[in-house]
């Protein structure tokens, strides 16, 4: 059984990592599900064993987020925010710069794979109509959105999951995250204008007219007000995931939008996937395989809860199988880890994702949106900026974390 265990779960992470296989319609949810199915029916997971496996609490926040992410689209302030920063009448760096704020501010409290997918093909649209190139900016969104993330524990799925296993408050993980988080996307900016110095000019400085999306103000405040209510409900000992299902169910309250409207916009896909992980990899963690390697590497010197080992790990893991299924699979393994090491995981997962394009489903987001707007953003445009801005925000974000006492080099 264990070597069907370790075949099922390496044939899972190949896929994470490649995305599909070859000859197969079959993308990253599919595969994970197809080999939770297999567990289960080989007996590799029992029932009980196989219901014990998935976090629901984390399941239910993700749902809930994402909810509360639809009301803000469907109020039309991701469409008003991109057209809006399209229009500002500021010099290409200063346009720059508010595209990394807002992007990066919005993702630390809503999902940055719901800010990103708003807001690129207005976004693109506004840029093209005055003349600019939009692939720095959509590159300073990407990053900005990842950078940003980083900054609570609601930011990024990987975050949720984090806080939730580790059951970790919000205010303390700002704490120990917002400043790495701002650092990040600072290091964004000035990668970004730095490699593109020259070519951000502007064809036309007078704004060109273009719509922007009605923004419907009553569901607007209806969403504020809700966010609002999310952050009061994380200050409280009320168990996280409750809080966020109160304001989801209140946001489906609505004479305007249908459920299945409001619904339709929640990536079930990602909810999936994430269960299906879970059951993998706690198949996984059943062999003990997981916790002697970590075992033998504590004994060796290696502790995970150091910077110098913690730091190349998630590196290498965000940019081969992607940050997500790596916190997943380290959370499953990791023996108490130590509340320090889990806001070190939690930045540098998070900021690693920037490295390349597969290292983060935000990035993937904007590339693919932007095609379907007409414009081409490539794996090496991407990288000329992705690396230096990834390692510089990385070594900002060791140097604060090692500075603070939070984790040892």
């Amino acid at each position: 059984m264990t070597i069907l265990i370790l075949t099922i779960f390496v044939l899972v992470y190949l896929g994470m990592a490649v995305g599909r296989f070859p000859g197969l319609q079959i993308d990253r949810t599919g595969i994970a599900l197809l080999g939770a199915v297999i567990l289960a029916l080989a007996g590799a997971m029992p029932g009980d064993a196989l219901g014990a496996a998935i976090d629901y609490p984390t399941l239910f926040i993700l749902l809930g987020l994402m909810i509360l992410s639809a009301q803000f689209e469907l109020a039309g302030f991701y469409g008003w925010c991109a057209v809006r920063l399209a229009q500002a009448a500021y010099s290409p760096v200063a346009l720059l710069a508010l595209v990394v704020a807002v992007g990066g501010g919005l993702s630390a409290v809503l999902a940055n794979d719901v800010v990103v997918f708003a807001m690129t093909p207005l976004l693109c649209a506004g840029l093209l109509a005055r003349g600019l190139d939009a692939r720095p900016y959509l590159i300073a969104l990407a990053g900005a959105a990842n950078a940003g993330s980083a900054a609570t524990i609601i930011g990024n799925p990987q975050n949720i999951l984090i806080g939730q296993l580790g059951h970790l408050d919000f205010w303390p993980f700002l704490a120990a995250c917002g400043v790495p988080a701002l650092l990040g996307m600072g290091c964004v900016f000035a990668t970004v204008a730095l490699v593109w110095r020259g070519r951000l000019e502007m064809a036309d400085a007078s704004p060109l007219p273009l719509a922007p999306p009605d923004l419907d103000l009553w569901h607007l405040k209806k969403a504020l007000l809700a966010t609002l209510a999310l952050l009061i409900f994380f200050a409280t000992p009320l168990p996280q995931e409750e809080g966020v299902l109160a304001v989801a169910a209140a946001m489906l309250i609505s004479r305007r939008f249908a459920s299945r409207r409001m619904l339709g916009l929640v990536d079930w896909h990602l909810l999936v996937l994430f269960a299906a992980l879970f059951v993998v990899t706690a198949a996984l963690a059943r062999t003990g395989l997981p916790g002697e390697m970590v075992a033998a590497l504590a004994s060796s010197g290696w502790p995970i809860d150091r910077l110098s080992v913690l730091a190349p790990l998630s590196l290498a893991a965000s940019n081969s199988i992607g940050n997500v299924p790596a916190v997943l699979l380290l959370m499953q393994v990791w023996p108490s880890p130590p509340e320090g090491a889990l806001y070190a995981l939690a930045v540098l997962s998070t900021l690693s994702g920037n490295l390349l394009l597969l290292g983060s489903l935000a990035n993937l987001i904007v590339v693919e949106r932007a095609a379907a707007s007409g414009v081409t953003l490539g794996f090496w445009e991407h990288a000329r900026c992705g690396v230096p801005m990834t390692l510089s925000s990385i070594v900002l974000a060791i140097g604060w974390l090692w500075a603070m006492g939070y984790v040892g080099w």
